[in-house]
């Protein structure tokens, strides 16, 4: 068992554990929006024969923000996200080049 490098209280875990599942069901709500733009975006895709660009550019950043909240979930980053900070930044940008194969 590692030790943690700092004192900490088990009330300081709890208060975590609660920001924890707070954020869990935040990321089943992310989820959803994830699905719901990936069926908008083919749907889009099959009627216009090219993806929507300000959905894609949403898409990425949900991306990111789950990303950055599955972190935090899994107690690999200590900065709580969004709303507690900043919406984060994208961490890749899209690729211009979408194929199909």
């Amino acid at each position: 068992m590692q030790q943690l490098p700092y004192e900490t209280s088990r009330i300081q875990i709890a208060v975590r554990l609660l920001f924890t599942i707070l954020f869990l069901i935040v990321f089943e709500i992310i989820k959803t929006i994830v699905q719901v733009t990936v069926i908008f975006q083919y749907v889009y895709l099959f009627i216009t024969k090219k993806h929507n660009e300000p959905v894609r550019e949403f898409s990425n950043k949900v991306s990111t923000y789950a990303y950055k909240v599955l972190r935090y979930m899994t107690l690999n980053e200590n900065i709580k996200p969004f709303p507690f900070t900043e919406f984060p930044k994208e961490v890749d940008s899209s690729e211009n080049d979408v194929r199909y194969p």
